[in-house]
């Protein structure tokens, strides 16, 4: 598929240890010094050894100044109901200056989320679950609208919610999706694609890209409102991959995946500079 348009943009992917909790905080602090678009954090409630990462976005948001903030992704499941959660991403956007992007998955590692209390669904549940939870948070953050929020679905349902607030800016929504039946979900209604570059099969990125851009057709949309994001991991790709990557699949947002202060630092001072330029040598 050919460039999207997109302005090139990167971000950091951290684990929210909290051990000690200070860490990630500092690598966030330190993502925005570098230049770094957006900082982002993995999302297991059932993980003792990490903070709880919508607190952690908080704080975080509270502790830098320009930096966007993100899960990625949210676990669905655990993030419950989803009225309250778009009350949460409108309440920290509106508090961090409209800096909060709402990453979500439909959830994973199912034996630790039943074993935390939260419901065990099959792959094609999660997706339907997903889809339902969209529109409810859309409506929650639709202020404006006529009457309350009502959604009759089989996983949630709203009759009458309180709309608002409304966030500081249009909260961007990415859905993690390495599926067809995700990827189908992504074109119809996210804004954006986020999957994690080693869970592709080589050529993944191209077809899922060709799911999401025939779903959004479908739905009457344009396949440029949809953001492609990719997490990357430390020494996988070389700038001229991931250039091409972005010049022949679109991605435009890059997000490296390590909680290594050098190899962020490193990134930040080489591999980016290099992407961008082969990046605009390609485009012009």
């Amino acid at each position: 598929m050919p460039d999207y348009g997109h302005p090139l943009r990167f971000a950091t992917f951290i684990g929210p240890t909290n051990s000690p909790p200070s860490r990630p905080v500092e690598l966030a602090q330190l993502s925005e010094r570098l230049g770094f678009d957006f900082v982002t954090f993995q999302d297991h409630p059932y993980q003792s050894s990490f903070l709880d990462t919508w607190t952690l976005l908080s704080w975080v948001a509270a502790r830098t100044e320009r930096i966007g903030v993100s899960g990625n992704m949210l676990n669905l499941p655990l993030r419950q109901p989803p009225a309250v959660l778009a009350r949460a991403a409108a309440s920290l956007d509106l508090l961090s200056g409209g800096r909060t992007s709402l990453g979500l998955g439909a959830g994973y590692y199912w034996d630790a989320v039943q074993a935390i209390g939260g419901r065990r669904l099959t792959p094609l549940q999660g997706v339907a679950a997903l889809d339902e939870a969209i529109d409810i948070i859309r409506g929650v953050w639709d202020a404006d609208g006529p009457g309350g929020v009502d959604v009759d679905g089989e996983f949630y349902s709203v009759h009458g919610a309180e709309r608002g607030p409304a966030p500081a800016h249009e909260i961007p929504i990415w859905v993690g999706a390495h599926k067809p039946k995700m990827q189908d979900l992504v074109g119809r209604k996210a804004d954006g694609w986020l999957p994690s570059l080693p869970m592709m099969e080589p050529g993944g990125v191209s077809k899922g890209n060709a799911i999401i851009d025939d779903a959004a057709r479908a739905a009457g949309r344009d396949p440029r409102e949809i953001t492609r994001l990719l997490n990357i991991f430390p020494g996988q790709q070389t700038p001229e991959a991931l250039a091409q990557l972005a010049v022949e699949d679109g991605v435009s947002v890059f997000i490296l995946a390590s909680d290594d202060q050098d190899v962020i630092e490193r990134f930040a001072a080489e591999t980016i500079p290099a992407v961008r330029e082969h990046v605009a040598r390609e485009r012009t």
